[in-house]
């Protein structure tokens, strides 16, 4: 991956995707700074649903193949069942033509499932990497830093300030490159940028003390940010947690105050809404029937059926830990993407039950036997080739057999004529150790063989 981070991503495929997808954000963001709205949190609300509706028709597609999959698992179960014990290669073969065919009735391919979740994979990395850099990709907001960052390249001292604050850590490869060291003006800028993007109030705070002359510019900076980042009274620009402690501060030193209380729960609530949320588009979700036509499971159904309800249980909670530890705009992004994908599971499910699948079904059938029987006829036809090109070698390979024995019959009866006077007789040739009967006797090597065997001879 690219190691500068707010130069826009150049990883294959991911950076092409994101390029795109932060044109969209831009777009999003210019639209509503023009309307004098521009806030990053209804920009990231707004880009969640864009990105989700774009991506509708495949999630439809998905959505059909896990419904199709659920009503076929049963049949595949079956046909496991039937080859459970016979491990010999034709079995083995048997079996896995059942499937195919299986799988052809139903009109769904053994890869669907990862093939979506491939397509799928560089859209959402693509997505959260333009959420967690917005100044690469939205140009207004990099304007805010820039000013403030060219202050500090230009202040002695101020630079390695920045790369020690507690934020920075995860840009030290950058600080490091070459392209750094050696002062690249562009490089640096952006580097100085991605810092100060995940620098909290404190950060900020520390700047000004540290560096009275660029108090300025942090407050001009501050000040820009605190529009663009303002989300319902919390600056989405720190993490849930920091804004908690910096809300207890508040309450610890004036005492008990209604604006730090809704500042705590503002704050709680998008790790809250994160479990939430998820929880109930997993709830929302088609689930796949592991179970046999009796009711039973085998154990590898079993063992799918508990690792994918661990994962449920599991993942969002690990969501709500990450919202505490990241900045509130990546959570409120979770939380936004969660809701979209729940409504647009509602109403994918009522599309999905108004289908007739028994139909469905039927019409794939019908055209797994046009195929099969296509390829049947195909095969034929190919059989009926293969066998007239045989006969037609065959007879070939006949008709040279005959001319080369008419050949080698006139050769043996033109080496005995010569008699008894010094001509080659046929035993000379054939004696030869590297004679052949099937040589063409006007070939070199044939004339080759001839001239050694009489210069044997003439010594002898």
């Amino acid at each position: 991956m690219n190691g500068i981070i707010l130069t826009q991503n150049s990883t294959p495929i991911i950076g092409q995707i994101a390029w795109l997808l932060g044109k969209i954000m831009e777009g999003i963001f210019t639209v509503l700074d023009a309307l004098n709205i521009p806030n990053v949190g209804l920009s990231i609300i707004l880009f969640t649903v864009i990105v989700n509706l774009l991506m509708l028709p495949l999630t439809i597609k998905q959505q059909k193949f896990a419904k199709l999959s659920a009503k076929m698992n049963p049949e595949i179960q079956a046909i496991q069942a039937k080859y459970k014990n016979k491990k010999d290669q034709d079995s083995m073969m048997a079996q896995n033509q059942e499937i195919q065919a299986l799988y052809a009735k139903y009109g769904v391919s053994p890869t669907g499932s990862c093939m979506y979740l491939l397509i799928q994979m560089p859209i959402l990395l693509a997505l959260y990497r333009v959420i967690d850099s917005m100044p690469a990709y939205v140009g207004k907001i990099k304007e805010a830093f820039q000013p403030l960052v060219d202050n500090i390249i230009a202040l002695k001292g101020a630079p390695e300030f920045v790369q020690n604050m507690t934020n920075s850590a995860r840009y030290m490869n950058q600080f490091s490159n070459a392209s750094y060291v050696n002062g690249n003006t562009t490089y640096i800028q952006n580097t100085l940028i991605d810092c100060l993007n995940k620098a909290s109030s404190a950060d900020f705070t520390s700047i000004a003390e540290k560096f009275p002359s660029l108090a300025t510019d942090v407050a001009n900076t501050v000040s820009k940010l605190d529009v663009y980042n303002n989300f319902l009274g919390l600056n989405i620009g720190n993490s849930p947690l920091y804004i908690m402690k910096e809300a207890y501060g508040n309450i610890t030193a004036s005492g008990f105050t209604t604006g730090a209380l809704l500042m705590i729960l503002g704050a709680l609530a998008i790790p809250v809404l994160s479990v939430l949320t998820q929880w109930i588009n997993i709830k929302l979700m088609p689930q796949q029937n592991s179970g046999n036509k009796d009711g039973s499971q085998n154990d590898q159904a079993e063992m799918m059926a508990q690792s994918m309800k661990t994962m449920n249980l599991v993942m969002p909670l690990f969501s709500a830990y990450l919202c505490f530890s990241f900045p509130s705009g990546m959570g409120i992004y979770w939380v936004a993407g969660s809701v979209v994908r729940s409504i647009q599971q509602v109403v994918i499910n009522r599309h999905i039950d108004k289908m007739d699948f028994d139909d469905i079904i039927r019409k794939n059938a019908e055209k797994s036997e046009k195929s099969l029987a296509k390829n049947a006829k195909k095969m034929e036809k190919f059989k009926e080739q293969q066998e007239k090109i045989n006969a037609y070698a065959n007879m070939s390979t006949k008709n040279m057999q005959t001319e080369m024995q008419k050949r080698d019959m006139s050769r043996k009866a033109n080496i005995n004529s010569h008699g008894e006077g010094g001509g080659l007789r046929e035993e000379d040739i054939t004696g030869s150790d590297v004679f052949d009967e099937t040589m063409d006797p006007n070939s070199i090597m044939a004339k080759a063989n001839l001239v050694k065997k009489y210069n044997t001879k003439s010594k002898r």
